[in-house]
């Protein structure tokens, strides 16, 4: 990326704007269900946002403010100005020292922990490539390595240090297969994650209308080793149709104009701007 200034919007390089066209479009967060179960699959992690006495932006409770802020910041740690990117990590970080704070009737996790969070950016990361890899096929090694770079981002703008990010693609997933021996569910976090799946924080009877269509999505786009653990139920016959809910879904995408395939990336994106101009907050 070519040297600007802090506030500057930084000139992206050709592997950036690749990674732009491809992951900005709302089809692709079909399978954003399933990444967010697999952030929270280290026990640690998933009782501290199941059990969280911070309700402001607790996604059972404000669910579209949650969204924003989950996609606000994924706007701006892969495409944001360094300014941005402090501005959201600063905010971040006071949202982890209220969770720090806790109630006297949970164990705490330390939501600063660079391993889990690392964690948290890991899967960050295999979301945005399983959402352009589901609507465009196998990225080159190359591009590979552009998304791992810029996925750094996610790691960086929490408490990582960029040393504890994989250094390639082959890093990444030599890395990813040692942490799943650490994904782990109790009774708490199960009941949560089955509910972020069903949808269960939506008002009725939108809960029901939509829930089950999200809850066979995010069940196909998990991998096994989580939808297993989890008890989601899956078959034969379910694979084949999500096969072809992935094709609907991939023609879709391309079929849609691109202010509506940008939807609500770029809305999010204006809007997350605008706050951090006026000194608001983003999360």
């Amino acid at each position: 990326m070519t040297n600007s200034p802090n506030d500057a919007t930084p000139t992206p390089t050709p592997g950036e704007q690749m990674v732009r066209r491809r992951l900005i479009s709302g089809v692709a967060l079909a399978p954003a269900g399933a990444n967010v179960i697999m952030q929270l699959s280290r026990l640690p992690i998933g009782r501290a946002v199941a059990r969280s006495s911070v309700h402001d932006g607790a996604l059972m409770r404000h669910p579209v403010k949650r969204t924003r802020t989950t996609l606000a910041y994924i706007m701006i740690a892969l495409f944001g100005t360094e300014l941005e990117r402090s501005v959201l990590r600063s905010q971040v970080d006071g949202q982890h020292r209220r969770a720090n704070a806790g109630s006297d009737d949970e164990p705490q996790t330390n939501a600063f922990d660079r391993e889990l969070q690392r964690w948290v950016a890991l899967c960050m990361h295999r979301g945005a490539l399983d959402s352009v890899t589901f609507l465009h096929g196998a990225l080159s090694e190359e591009e590979q390595s552009t998304l791992l770079q810029m996925s750094s981002r996610f790691a960086t703008t929490l408490q990582v240090p960029l040393a504890m990010w994989p250094a390639s693609p082959r890093d990444f997933e030599t890395l990813w297969r040692a942490q799943l021996d650490e994904i782990s569910f109790d009774e708490v976090t199960r009941d949560y994650l089955v509910g972020v799946a069903s949808l269960r924080f939506l008002p009725f009877p939108f809960d029901r209308i939509l829930g089950p269509t999200h809850r066979f999505l995010t069940a196909g786009f998990l991998p096994a080793i989580f939808r297993d653990q989890l008890g989601l139920a899956w078959s034969p016959r379910r694979e084949r149709w999500f096969q072809r809910a992935r094709m609907f879904l991939r023609a879709l995408n391309v079929l849609l104009p691109q202010p509506l395939r940008e939807f609500p990336w770029n809305m999010v994106e204006r809007d997350t701007k605008r706050r951090i101009r006026r000194h608001q907050s983003i999360v």
